[in-house]
C-alpha cells in the first residue's frame, strides 16, 4: 500500500489544491477561445500577420495548449494516486499552470504583431511550462522507483522534443519542420491517450457497472479481460505506424499498421465491453471515445486509396483523442475527485458529449460531400465550442469549490 511520503500542503484557494482543478477549467475555457479565433481567422474577420502558418498555429494551440493542459491535469491529479507522491498544490502549482497562462495570451498577441521575440516568448514559456510537467512527474516516479511509469515519462520527453522543434522550425521559418513537429506531437498524444486509457477504462468500467445511480451496490461482478502480450502489441504496432506516417513510407505499409493498430485496439474495447456501461453517461462516453480513435486509425489506413487527403484522418484522430476523450475524462476525474457522486453527474452531460461526437461528424465526414467547406467547418467549430460551454457551465462551479466531504484535493 503505497502512503504519502511528504507533508499535505495547504492550498490558498480550492482550485490549487489539485492539478486536474485548474488545468480542466482553464483548458475548456481556453478550448472556446481559440476555437473562436480560428473561425474568424478562417472567414476573413482577423488579419492573420505573423509569420506562421495559420493552419500551423492552429494545430499548434490545439496540441500544445489544449491538449497539454488537459494532460498536465491528469497527471499532476493521477501520479500521487500511482505513486503516493505528493503533487505540487497552491502556489507551486500556480507556478506550473502561469507559463501556460502566459504562453496562451502570447500566442493571441502574436496574431496581430509579426514579431519574432513574441513568437520566442511563447516558444520559451510553453517549454517552461513543459518541463515543470515534466519535472513533477518525474520526480515522483524516482522518488518511489516505479518503472512503470517510464513509459509516460518518456512519452512527456518526446512533447518536449516535438515542442523545440516547432520552435526552431517557427523562428527560421522551416514550415516541413513545424509540420513534422505537430503530426509527432498528435501521434504522441493519441500514444498517451491509449496508455492512459489501457489503465483507466477497464478500471472504471468494472467499478461503473458495480454500483447504481444512487451508490447502492449492483450486484455486478465484472472481471474484464486483459493481455500483456496484446498490450504489448498495441504499443508497438502504433510506433510502428507513427514511423511509417512521418517518414512517409510506402503507403501499403502505413495503411497496413493502421488496420493492424485498429484491430488490435477493438479486440481490447471488445473485451472492455459490458451491457451496464449504457447506463451510464460518463462510461459510454469514454467508451465511444475510444471506438472512435478505432475508426480514425482504419480512416487514415483507407482514406487516401479513395483520393481524400491526409487532413481528414488526422482530423478524425485529434478529434476523437483529443476532443472526445479528454472531454470524458474531464467529466469524470472533476466529479470523483472532488467526493461528488460519479454515477450521477449533472445532466447536461449528455449533450455535452451529443455536441463533440456531432463536432467529429461534422469535421471529419460532412467535407466529404458537401458543397460549402466553411459552412460544415463553422457548424462542427460551434458544436466543439458549444460542448465546452456546457462542460463550464456543469463544472465551473465544482472546479472551484472545495470537496464536500472535507478533505483536500
Amino acid at each position: 500500500m503505497l502512503m504519502n511520503i511528504a507533508p499535505i500542503e495547504r492550498s490558498p484557494h480550492p482550485v490549487l489544491n489539485l492539478g486536474f482543478r485548474i488545468f480542466f477549467l482553464s483548458a475548456a475555457g481556453f478550448a472556446i477561445i481559440t476555437m473562436l479565433m480560428w473561425y474568424v481567422i478562417l472567414v476573413g474577420w482577423l488579419d492573420f500577420t505573423a509569420s506562421l502558418n495559420p493552419v500551423y498555429w492552429h494545430g499548434y494551440q490545439m496540441l500544445f495548449g489544449y491538449a497539454l493542459a488537459v494532460i498536465a491535469g491528469f497527471l499532476l491529479t493521477a501520479v500521487k494516486a500511482w505513486t503516493g507522491v505528493p503533487m505540487p498544490v497552491g502556489w507551486r502549482l500556480f507556478a506550473i499552470f502561469l507559463p501556460w497562462l502566459i504562453a496562451r495570451i502570447l500566442w493571441i498577441v502574436v496574431i496581430a504583431i509579426n514579431n519574432p521575440l513574441l513568437i520566442l516568448l511563447a516558444m520559451a514559456t510553453d517549454v517552461l511550462f513543459w518541463l515543470l510537467v515534466m519535472v513533477a512527474v518525474l520526480q515522483a516516479v524516482l522518488i518511489v522507483r516505479q518503472k512503470r511509469q517510464l513509459g509516460i515519462v518518456a512519452k512527456l520527453v518526446l512533447l518536449l522534443l516535438c515542442q523545440l522543434t516547432f520552435a526552431v522550425g517557427a523562428l527560421s521559418n522551416q514550415q516541413e519542420m513545424q509540420r513534422l513537429a505537430l503530426y509527432t506531437a498528435l501521434f504522441v498524444i493519441v500514444g498517451v491517450v491509449f496508455t492512459i486509457g489501457r489503465r483507466v477504462l477497464p478500471f472504471f468500467i468494472e467499478k461503473g457497472v458495480a454500483v447504481l445511480p444512487d451508490g447502492t451496490p449492483s450486484g455486478i461482478q465484472a472481471k474484464l479481460h486483459n493481455s500483456l502480450l496484446v498490450d504489448r502489441l498495441s504499443l508497438f504496432v502504433f510506433f510502428g505506424l507513427m514511423l511509417a506516417y512521418l517518414c512517409d513510407a510506402n503507403s501499403y505499409l502505413v495503411s497496413a499498421l493502421a488496420v493492424g493498430a485498429a484491430i488490435i485496439n477493438a479486440v481490447r474495447l471488445c473485451w472492455w465491453h459490458h451491457v451496464g456501461i449504457w447506463q451510464k453517461p460518463l462510461l459510454w462516453s469514454l467508451y465511444l471515445a475510444f471506438w472512435g480513435m478505432v475508426l480514425a486509425l482504419l480512416m487514415i489506413a483507407i482514406l487516401p486509396w479513395f483520393g481524400f487527403g491526409a487532413s481528414l484522418g488526422l482530423h478524425a484522430l485529434a478529434l476523437t483523442a483529443i476532443g472526445m476523450t479528454t472531454v470524458a475524462m474531464m467529466a469524470r476525474v472533476s466529479l470523483g475527485h472532488t467526493g461528488r457522486n460519479i454515477h450521477k453527474p449533472p445532466k447536461t452531460v449528455v449533450l455535452m458529449f451529443v455536441l463533440m461526437m456531432a463536432s467529429f461528424i461534422l469535421r471529419v465526414f460532412a467535407p466529404m460531400v458537401a458543397t460549402d467547406y466553411l459552412l460544415v467547418l463553422g457548424l462542427s467549430q460551434l458544436c466543439w465550442m458549444g460542448c465546452f460551454v456546457l462542460f463550464l457551465c456543469a463544472y465551473a462551479k465544482i472546479l472551484v469549490s472545495p470537496r464536500i466531504d472535507g478533505l483536500m484535493g
